[in-house]
Order: structure tokens, then sequence, then C-alpha cells
């Protein structure tokens, strides 16, 4: 019975490992998205730092990644830069291992 417990808590804790992980990923990814998206908007240091924050806190709006595209979409054809939803889903895709390597490289 013990060994049942035991295995039960270390596969909590795995689960519990692999959402921060996801969210770490999730979080960092978001603001390479807006680092990028503000490059193509040409926005300065000051909005860009701002404007990689609006990025992430706009995830937090619904489950999933729509949320985000939406926004980088809406923001980026209000500036009038030639970016499609497909681009947008491939950069996220790019960023994703990006930012998945980034925190390895950390810890």
């Amino acid at each position: 019975m013990t060994n049942f417990k035991d295995r039960e808590r270390g596969e909590e804790a795995k689960y519990a490992m692999d959402e921060e992980t996801a969210f770490k990923v999730a979080a960092r990814r978001n603001r390479l998205l807006g680092e990028w998206a503000a490059g193509l908007m040409e926005l300065t240091p000051e909005e860009t730092d701002a404007y990689k924050k609006a990025v992430v806190q706009a995830d937090f709006e619904e489950a999933g990644d729509e949320d985000v595209i939406r926004k980088l979409l809406g923001d980026l054809t209000a500036a009038e830069c030639d970016v499609s939803e497909d681009d947008i889903r491939e950069k996220l895709a790019e960023k994703t291992v990006e930012a998945r390597r980034q925190l390895m490289e950390d810890n």
C-alpha cells in the first residue's frame, strides 16, 4: 500500500512540475512574441517593455493561444504591418521552441 501512495505522490509532484514549466514557457514565449511584434511596429524600448507585458496579460483572458493571437493580429493590423494570422501562428510555434530552450539553459 505504501508503494502505491508513494507512486501517487510522485505522479502528483510530476504533474505540478509539468504545469509550472508549461506556464513559464508560455509566459516567456509571450514576451518573445511581444518583442517581435514591437519590432514590427517600431516601438520605442519603453513601449516595447510595456507591450511585452500586455501580451503576457492577454494570455490570461481565456485558455489556449487564441487570445494572444487575436491581440497580436489586432495590434499589428492597426499599426498597418503586413502580417497574417498564419504568420503569427508560425512565429508563436517558433517562439515556443525558443522559450523552452531558454528555460532549459537557465536551469
